[in-house]
């Protein structure tokens, strides 16, 4: 154990930060989006995301968006479990037939004003996936969705910049 922990303080962080460019098109976007979200709720936005049958793309890249190289909840951006708490639904992947009532009750559950957002091309319209015996689609067929968010999976900055979209009112 102390072998372990000594190679640990040996190595340091090796961690590398995001490019300059990058981080300067966050800084840009969580301003705006902290202002946003002070301007219309007076305090942290909370978000619930739900997986509606995806295959984990759009995940990864929205806890990329949680980690500590983009730090959303530096601009007032939190993640709850339960939808009682929640002012906006994340939605990823096609509705598949066996999260469809689970996915209302989610949405029934979470207090107004009940905004969605739907992430990814499968949020949009089913993706890959399309409508089948398996799927009812994009979630629009399902909710009514505030904001799409493009991309296979989109990137980090896309999803926070559809999050703005959403808070600010814009389609």
């Amino acid at each position: 154990m102390l072998r372990i922990l000594h190679q640990i303080f040996r190595t340091g962080i090796v961690t590398e930060p995001l490019p300059s460019e990058v981080e300067e098109r966050i800084e840009v976007v969580g301003k705006q989006l902290e202002s946003a979200i002070l301007g219309r709720f007076q305090r942290s936005l909370t978000i619930r995301m739900v997986d509606a049958g995806s295959c984990n793309g759009c995940e990864l890249e929205i806890h990329a968006v949680n980690n500590s190289f983009y730090d959303c909840e530096r601009f007032g951006i939190h993640f709850t479990a339960s939808p009682r708490f929640a002012d906006m639904l994340l939605v990823t992947g096609p509705v598949s037939i066996n999260m469809e009532i689970a996915l209302r009750r989610t949405y029934a559950a979470a207090p107004p004003p009940k905004l969605v957002v739907a992430v990814g091309d499968c949020g949009y319209d089913g993706g890959i996936f399309g409508k089948s015996y398996a799927s009812l689609g994009g979630v629009g067929e399902v909710l009514p969705v505030d904001v799409y968010i493009h991309g296979c999976p989109p990137s980090p900055w896309a999803i926070l910049k559809g999050i703005l979209k959403a808070v600010e009112g814009r389609t």
